[in-house]
C-alpha cells in the first residue's frame, strides 16, 4: 500500500520535472529567436511583421508536416478547436505587436515591457480568478526576476514621438502572451501540442499575411537567406513552442511565465559570443540576478499551481 503511494506522490514530481525541462529548453531557443530572425531581416527587407508572419506559417507548416507523417489524430471537438483558435488569435498579435514595438521603439524597451510584464500579468490574472494564490516567495521571484532583466537590458532611450505608441503595443504583445500561456496550461483531452502549435501557427500566418506584404516593399531571397528562414521556423518557433505548451501542463501558467525570461538572456549572452557585443558590469549582474530567479523558480514547489487542476483552463 506504501509502495501504491509513493507511486501516486511521485507523477506529480516527475511530471513538474519534465515540465521545467521542457520550459527551459524553450527559453533557451526562444533566445536564438533575436538573432536570427535580425539576420533574415537584413537579409531579406522583410519587414518586422513579415518576419514574424514567415516566422508562424515555417513554424506552422514544419509541425502540419509532422502530423502528416506521424499520422497524428485529427483534432476533434469543441475543447481542442477552440484551444487552437486561441493559439490562431493570440500567437499572431504578440509575435506583430512585438516587432511593431520593435520597429516604433526600441529593442530595449520592447523587451522590457513584452517579457518583463508577461508574468506580471500571470500572476494578476491568476489572483483575480482565484488560480493560484500570490505568496511572498513568488512575489519576490518575480521581483528579483524584473530587477535583473532591468539590469540586463538596460534603460530605454527617449525614442522618439512613436515611443508611446511602442510602448503600448509592448503592453499588448506582453497581455496576448500571457492569456496564450494561462489558455495553454491544461491540458485538453485528445489534442497534443504538436498538432495544436501546428493548426494554429498556421492559421496565425495566415492572419499576418496581409499587413506582412502592405508593410515590405522588396524581398531578396538569397540561398543563405532561405536557410536562415528554416532555422527560425523550426529552432525558436516549432520546436520552442511546442516545448513550451508541453512543459505548462506540467509546471502552470505562472512558473511558465518567468521561465520564459530565458529568452532574453540568452538572446543576451548569444550577442556577446557571436556579435561579439560588449556587456557592462550592471549587465553581467542583471544576468546573474536573473539566473538566481530562474533557478528558484524552477525548484520543486509545496502545491502544484492550479494550471495542472482539470478544468482550470479559460480556453
Amino acid at each position: 500500500m506504501s509502495s501504491l503511494l509513493a507511486g501516486r506522490a511521485s507523477r506529480p514530481t516527475a511530471l513538474r520535472r519534465a515540465g521545467i525541462t521542457e520550459l527551459v529548453l524553450a527559453g533557451i531557443l526562444w533566445g536564438t529567436g533575436g538573432l536570427l530572425g535580425t539576420v533574415v531581416q537584413r537579409g531579406t527587407g522583410l519587414s518586422p511583421v513579415a518576419v514574424a508572419a514567415v516566422r508562424l506559417a515555417v513554424g506552422g507548416l514544419l509541425l502540419l508536416g509532422l502530423c502528416v507523417l506521424t499520422r497524428r489524430a485529427i483534432p476533434r471537438g469543441g475543447p481542442a478547436w477552440r484551444r487552437i483558435a486561441a493559439i490562431a488569435l493570440l500567437a499572431p498579435i504578440f509575435q506583430g505587436c512585438y516587432f511593431g514595438a520593435v520597429a516604433l521603439s526600441s529593442v530595449s524597451l520592447a523587451t522590457l515591457l513584452t517579457i518583463g510584464m508577461s508574468p506580471v500579468i500571470v500572476a494578476g490574472l491568476e489572483y483575480v480568478t482565484g488560480r493560484q494564490r500570490l505568496d511572498t516567495g513568488r512575489a519576490a521571484g518575480i521581483a528579483l526576476a524584473l530587477l535583473g532583466l532591468v539590469l540586463l537590458v538596460g534603460t530605454p532611450g527617449a525614442g522618439g514621438s512613436g515611443v508611446l505608441i511602442g510602448a503600448a503595443l509592448a503592453v499588448a504583445a506582453a497581455s496576448a502572451f500571457a492569456l496564450l500561456t494561462l489558455v495553454s496550461a491544461a491540458e485538453v483531452p485528445g489534442l497534443d501540442p504538436v498538432t495544436a502549435t501546428g493548426v494554429g501557427f498556421t492559421i496565425g500566418a495566415i492572419a499576418l499575411a496581409v499587413p506582412a506584404v502592405l508593410t515590405t516593399r522588396a524581398v531578396d531571397l538569397a540561398p543563405g537567406s532561405v536557410v536562415t528562414i528554416l532555422a527560425l521556423g523550426l529552432f525558436p518557433t516549432a520546436i520552442a513552442y511546442t516545448l513550451y505548451f508541453r512543459g505548462l501542463t506540467g509546471v502552470g501558467a505562472g512558473t511558465g511565465a518567468l521561465l520564459a525570461l530565458l529568452e532574453p538572456l540568452t538572446g543576451t549572452l548569444l550577442a556577446v559570443l557571436v556579435l561579439a557585443e560588449r556587456l557592462s558590469p550592471m549587465g553581467w549582474l542583471g544576468a546573474a540576478l536573473l539566473s538566481v530567479a530562474l533557478v528558484a523558480a524552477s525548484r520543486p514547489q509545496r502545491t502544484q499551481e492550479s494550471g495542472n487542476r482539470p478544468g482550470s483552463s479559460i480556453a
